[in-house]
Parts: structure tokens; sequence; C-alpha cells
């Protein structure tokens, strides 16, 4: 099992250490409750330094990227970001992914932990399209990212760190050192709280995790990344997102442009074309329990679904999840219930906008 860098940090911490996509993480320090509470309320930390980091550098980097994304890449300028899938042949979602632009021919982007391997034997794969096609330098072992998310997040790393953090736009970068530290630094984040995402050499992991929380963060383990990001509606690849689910049935079909030359663009455009089957829309539970991931959705006493994801929200104070839902039924405020250890328990079907934001 892998161990990232921060490791021996989270043991001083008393973090609780649990096997995740072949890592040894934090699941938890205090308390997921207490956890997700800091973030909605102040800030908070994580170690993401298991997430897949990989730079694609050359000429063709940029239609390489092109080939595998649904996305206009051509409207993502140097210094900012977009949030994108890689979709097969099917039009299926390979993985859910950041791109970052950095220079107008090195891209870096950031994937899911479980498909590490997975996404980088695809890139491998699609190389061969290519008299020339970029070189990718996968630095997930030798850099750590720490997701540093929060009301407070970008206002506490502006006063330490370097104030040009506070003008950075949403998906927008910044590149900076900090006493002897090069960062990099994306105002991007897996919770619906504003923040950035940090990635330092490997060597600086501990001395920069230990300044934030000298500086007043809460550190965060995954248990609490997850409530966090079913509180926010956010996908999860092998939850919301599948090989088999093209995006815009996930509600992702913002991020479909009018391209035709990635792969599986025909059956993505049929599917934006056509009347929808099915669509993931959000669940609230209106009694006492905790819904799970795989728990029947029922409508009138038949099962109509299964929940792709489920949590009890602290912030909420109740127990929420999404689902794949027939389109007919798929309308918020629709009763529905869900079933819990054989008990039916009455619900809503909602939008996935839980968080209700001023």
């Amino acid at each position: 099992m892998k161990r990232t860098a921060l490791y021996e940090a989270h043991r001083r911490t008393g973090a609780r250490m649990v096997e995740f996509a072949g890592w040894e993480m934090p699941v938890q320090y205090r308390g997921i409750i207490e956890e997700t509470r800091a973030v909605r309320q102040a800030w908070g930390i994580f170690d993401v330094s298991h997430m897949a980091r990989a730079h694609f550098r050359g000429e063709a980097a940029a239609q390489f990227l092109s080939r595998l994304v649904p996305s206009d890449l051509s409207k993502v300028a140097p210094g900012t970001g977009q949030y994108t899938v890689l979709t097969n042949e099917r039009g299926g979602v390979v993985d859910d992914v950041i791109v970052y632009h950095l220079a107008p021919d090195h891209w870096l982007m950031v994937f899911n932990a479980a498909n590490r391997e997975k996404d980088l034997a695809w890139f491998q794969r699609w190389q061969a399209e290519f008299t020339n096609p970029p070189t990718i330098d996968d630095q997930t072992e030798q850099t750590v990212m720490i997701a540093v998310q929060g009301p407070e997040a970008a206002a506490r790393l502006s006063a330490h760190m370097n104030p040009a953090l506070a003008e950075v736009p949403r998906f927008g970068t910044l590149a900076f050192e900090w006493e002897g530290m090069p960062l990099f630094a994306a105002r991007t984040g897996y919770t619906g709280e504003d923040g950035f995402e940090l990635i330092a050499p490997a060597e600086y992991g501990e001395r920069l995790w230990d300044a934030l929380l000298a500086w007043g963060a809460t550190p965060c383990g995954l248990g609490a990344r997850d409530v966090l990001r079913v509180e926010a509606g956010l996908h999860l690849y092998g939850h919301e997102l599948t090989d088999d689910t093209n995006p815009i049935e996930a509600g992702l079909g913002w991020l479909v442009s009018e391209r035709t030359d990635y792969i599986g663009a025909e059956p993505i455009l049929q599917a934006k074309q056509a009347v929808p089957t099915r669509k993931l829309m959000g669940i609230v539970l209106q009694e006492r329990g905790v819904p799970r991931e795989g728990y029947p959705v029922l409508v009138d006493g038949q099962g109509v679904g299964q929940l792709t994801s489920g949590v009890y929200s602290p912030t909420l104070e109740q127990g929420i999840g999404m689902a794949y839902l027939p389109a007919a039924l798929a309308k918020a405020g629709t009763p529905c219930a869900v079933e819990i250890r054989g008990r039916a328990i009455p619900a809503l079907i909602t939008t996935r906008r839980f968080l209700k934001r001023s």
C-alpha cells in the first residue's frame, strides 16, 4: 500500500488511517461531523496527494487533450483550468478530471486516484494517433497536493502566503515561491466551498502541512471530504459517473461543446439531442436515517432506482443522497422513499443543489 509524503504528519496529528485506492489515507481526525462543520464555517485542510497528477508537454498537447475530452479547450486561457471528463467510444465517462493550462505547450491534469493506472494506459493508447505526441510526465509520487477549503481559506492563504491569491478567480491558478518552497495554487476544490488546492514537491509536504495547522486550519479526512462533496451535489467516479454513463444524463451537458472530433462525440451528441430516459437527482430524507450507496429508491412502493451516493449531512441535519431516476419522475418535490434495512423511510426528490447559498 502506498503512503503520501504526509503520512507521518497524519500519524502525529492523530488521524485514523484506512486503505483507499491503494493508498493509506486519513479517514478522520477528531470526527467527520466536526471536520465537515469546520470547512463549512471556517477552513480545513485535506491531504489529497493520492489524486493523480500528470503534465502534458509539447506542441500537440492541447490537440491531444482535445481528442480525449468533449470540452472546448481553446477557451481555457493560460493560468486557468477546466473541469471536464474523459470519454470512451460509447460516450461513457472514463474519468472526471481537471485540466490546467500552464503555458502554450504545457498542461497539467489532475485525475482520480483509483483510475491512475487506467487513465495513464488510456493516454498511451491514443498517443499512437499523433506523429509528434506530447510527453506525459506522471508527478503523483514526486509531489504533494493539499486542499485548503472553507469560507476563510482564501483570506488565510492570502494573508500568510501571497496577497495575489486573493485576486485569483475561480479555476484560476498562480505559481509562486513561499519561504523557498515552489508552490502551484489552483482555486478549485471538491467541497462546494471557496479555497485552493496546493501542489508542492514532496520533500516540502510536511513543512507546508504543519504551517497550515499552525495558522489555525482544521485537519480533515476523506470521510468529511465525501460528506462535503455530496452536500455540494458533486459527482464521484464509480458512483455518479461510470464507463457506461454519458455526461448528458449525469447533468454535465454544460461541459460538452459542439465539437465532433473527440472520442465518443457521436453517441454523446445523440444523447444531447434526444429526450433523456433518466436523470441524476437529489434525495432528501424526511425522517431520521442514514442513506448509503445502493439503497433502493421507491415511488408508490415500487423500486425506481438506487442511491449512487448517500450520507448524513451535518449541515442540513438530515440524510441526503443522489440517484438516477426515470425522467418522468425526476421532478423536484416528488415524494419517494429510501429503503433502509427493510424499512421505507419517507423522502423527497430534489435537485442536487442541497445547499442554498445566499
